[in-house]
């Protein structure tokens, strides 16, 4: 599929990064990898369907992640990545129909990206890409903080004439949530701004009463405004102001980086789809299958509370690793496993069998509710950091994690 979307490319250094990170397996980055062929859109053209080509013309695995990062870097008049026919919400697709319009969200990542890639380019031995990827992700932070900020949270876009979108001058998607977790997942936010944002994400998007973290409210019904097939979806259904859960796990990794234990907890046991069906009353109203990840759940009367599409490999993925990574804490970067748990202060331990190898390493976290400490002992040695250093030697490793 080819497309004009302007988020697809940039996911590859991205996971590249996030591999690297975990692994130290830079070699990656040799790796040769064949192009494909396709003939370029029409200009009257969105997307097309096609079997594409293996050309016989290859490229190292960093050359594929430079050109992409290259390929992203085309700015609006407020100095934000143009959304192209869409971004990570793809139902945004008219929100830049003429070529003008901009994503803040797709700003957010791409600064996140850019700055990530600029380690690897370091290491990589490549300093002009690197100094690249920091000039222009400096350059990107000043135009979002300078031209997306709404008051009392950032906007989500600009359409091709201007207009904001995810703005108290909206009737309609006043606020939608993944501009504000990512200004907090990206670092690229201002600190008072993001509390004032997350602050009003909970505020306008948490809906206790039926157990989900909206995408965006109100829901695009009738309203002027027309931001593309999204619009088409009911009021309140998949991303039209229900839950997208992927987006409801990005909210919940904010909260965890912010360290705020409690509310992480209280989201994390609302979303979790067990709890969608405690009794026959929830069980009737969520109507899907309560053991597996909904890509969504429906968001205003009559279906409010109601499971749509299961079984989506998408958001089992995040919560996989907000569950793994931001919650039980752990963090394999290279040969250390970082330990900082955002546990409630109602769990007094939990233990955490982790295997490396050949080695099992034994992983009790006592709460002892210090908040910003950690202390780990490693075979009843003191460590002095907040991480364990990994082998691969088997046996088992005592560890005892004091937070």
């Amino acid at each position: 599929m080819r497309t004009t979307c302007s988020d697809d490319y940039l996911w590859l250094p991205y996971v590249t990064a996030r591999y690297i990170d975990a692994t130290d397996d830079m070699a990656l980055l040799d790796e040769y990898v064949s192009y494909i062929e396709g003939r370029p859109l029409r200009p009257d053209e969105e997307s097309y369907y096609d079997l594409p080509v293996f050309l016989n013309e290859w490229e190292s695995v960093y050359n594929h992640c430079k050109r992409a990062i290259d390929f992203g870097l085309k700015f609006g008049e407020h100095g934000l990545p143009l959304i192209g026919s869409g971004d990570w919400n793809d139902g945004m697709d008219k929100v830049g129909e003429h070529g003008k319009g901009e994503s803040v969200w797709l700003g957010f990542f791409l600064y996140d990206v850019l700055m990530k890639f600029s380690v690897i380019a370091d290491n990589y031995g490549d300093k002009e890409f690197h100094i690249k990827c920091i000039s222009q992700a400096e350059k990107l932070k000043d135009n979002i903080n300078k031209n997306a900020w709404d008051g009392e949270w950032y906007r989500r876009a600009y359409f091709d004439d201007g207009t904001p979108l995810g703005s108290s001058q909206n009737e309609e998607c006043r606020i939608d949530s993944i501009s504000q977790s990512w200004s907090v997942i990206s670092g690229a936010g201002e600190p008072e701004r993001i509390e004032q944002a997350m602050a009003s994400l909970n505020e306008h998007l948490v809906d206790r009463e039926n157990g989900i973290i909206k995408l965006l409210t109100p829901a695009f019904d009738k309203s002027d405004l027309y931001p593309g097939y999204i619009k088409g979806y009911v009021p309140g259904v998949r991303e039209n102001g229900g839950q997208y859960t992927h987006a409801a796990i990005w909210t919940m990794m904010a909260f965890a980086i912010k360290k705020d234990r409690e509310k992480v907890w209280e989201l994390f046991s609302m979303v979790n789809p067990v709890n969608h069906a405690v009794n026959s009353q929830e069980t009737h109203k969520y109507k899907v299958e309560p053991y597996v990840m909904a890509a969504d759940v429906y968001g205003v009367a009559p279906h409010e509370g109601r499971g749509g599409w299961t079984w989506y490999t998408g958001s089992a993925g995040w919560t996989y690793q907000l569950a793994l990574e931001h919650i039980l804490g752990l963090q394999k970067k290279g040969n250390k496993l970082h330990i900082s748990p955002c546990v409630p202060d109602s769990w007094p331990e939990f233990e955490v069998n982790y295997n490396f190898g050949a080695t099992l390493y034994k992983i009790k976290v006592l709460n002892e509710q210090k908040k910003d400490s950690v202390q780990i002992t490693l075979n009843g040695t003191e460590t002095g950091e907040s991480f364990i250093l990994l082998n691969d030697e088997g046996g088992e490793q005592e560890v005892l994690v004091v937070i």
